[in-house]
C-alpha cells in the first residue's frame, strides 16, 4: 500500500477516536450535571454542537476518499 493509501484509514480512525472521545466528554457533562452543575454541562454540550455539525460531512468524505477510483 502507497503511502497516498494508508490517508484514508488513517483518516477514518481519527474520526472514530474523535467520536469516542466526544462521547467520553458527553458522559462526563452528564455525570457533572448531575451533580448540580448544569451550567458547566451546558457550555461542554454547547462546544460539542461543533463535532456533531462536522460529522455528516467527515463521513461522506471519508467514504469517498476510500472508493476505488
Amino acid at each position: 500500500m502507497s503511502n497516498s493509501g494508508l490517508l484514508p484509514p488513517l483518516l477514518f480512525k481519527i474520526n472514530e477516536n474523535l467520536l469516542a472521545l466526544e462521547a467520553a466528554v458527553m458522559e462526563f457533562s452528564n455525570w457533572v450535571e448531575q451533580r448540580g452543575s448544569s451550567d458547566f454541562a451546558d457550555n461542554v454540550r454547547g462546544a460539542l454542537t461543533a463535532l456533531d455539525r462536522n460529522e455528516e460531512f467527515i463521513k461522506m468524505t471519508l467514504a469517498m476518499l476510500m472508493t476505488p477510483d
